[in-house]
């Protein structure tokens, strides 16, 4: 079993049990369900936004604890300080010591599109998104059918959110060109073992069809690899482990953006 079939198999036993705590009736009262999002495609457009999703991430499989002494504020306020075009914030606890609190944390104090990264099964997920502050949902397509990618996309449309679509490679990203999704992005990590290569992003960023952001995922700790991947046609560039791994993430971002 990989890492990835394991964190779906945990996260279908959580959304089981948070359907019992807490009911899609009872998500729609939250007061943030009815907040209008801000628009991801506008953000990373914007001439005076990088371009870069940061991410907020204490811990991931692969690495165990990244940084367990940096508060989400004080990162995510970092973050869109230098410029950020978007905010990733991760929920999954068990994996990566995330919560749901840290998203709503991340919301009280930003002006720019918040993405709760998670690994989605169930409709659910998306309508716990909007309640907690989220403004984009992630969809990844290695544990999704294309079915499920059409469903979940549409649903996400309709409460006003952001759609980004992760694939890993070609096939999955043929089989996952809808309409409802607004960006697309090429995860440089396997899921199933975690190994990084930025070939992906090369093989791929031409197979996306332009109407939808391109965004490349993961590997990128080189202002020098985001020129690279600008001159290739990418739009955006999700960034976390390497700001998180410092002292001082928002210290750290700074002296990235400056060096693009």
């Amino acid at each position: 079993m990989t890492i990835l079939d394991k964190i779906v198999e945990r996260k279908k036993q959580e959304v089981a049990a948070a359907k019992s705590n807490v009911s899609l009736e009872q998500l729609m009262q939250y007061p943030l369900f009815e907040r209008t999002c801000h628009s991801l495609k506008d953000s990373v457009l914007h001439p005076a936004k990088t371009g870069i999703i940061a991410e907020y991430k204490r811990a991931s499989p692969s690495k165990g604890l990244i940084n367990g002494h940096s508060t989400v504020e004080e990162v995510v306020l970092g973050y869109e300080k230098a410029s950020a075009s978007a905010i990733s914030v991760l929920t999954d606890n068990d994996f990566f010591q995330g919560t749901l609190a840290d998203l709503s944390e991340a919301r009280k104090v930003l002006s720019i599109p918040l993405l709760r990264k998670e690994f989605i099964v169930d409709k659910y997920q998306i309508a716990e998104a909007k309640a907690y502050g989220a403004d984009i949902i992630l969809l990844i397509a290695a544990c999704l059918t294309p079915e499920e990618v059409e469903d979940f996309s549409a649903y996400a449309k309709s409460l006003g959110l952001n759609v980004l679509l992760e694939v890993h490679n070609e096939e999955e990203l043929v089989q996952n060109i809808f309409p409802n999704i607004d960006a697309i992005g090429v995860n440089n990590r396997n899921l199933k073992d975690f190994s990084v290569s930025l070939e992906h992003s090369y093989d791929l960023v031409n197979k996306i069809p332009n109407n939808y952001l391109k965004v490349s995922e993961s590997g990128i700790s080189d202002p020098e690899t985001i020129k690279d991947l600008k001159s290739r046609g990418f739009n955006s560039f999700l960034i976390g482990e390497n700001f998180m791994k410092t002292t001082d993430p928002a210290q750290a971002i700074k002296e990235f953006v400056a060096l693009i």
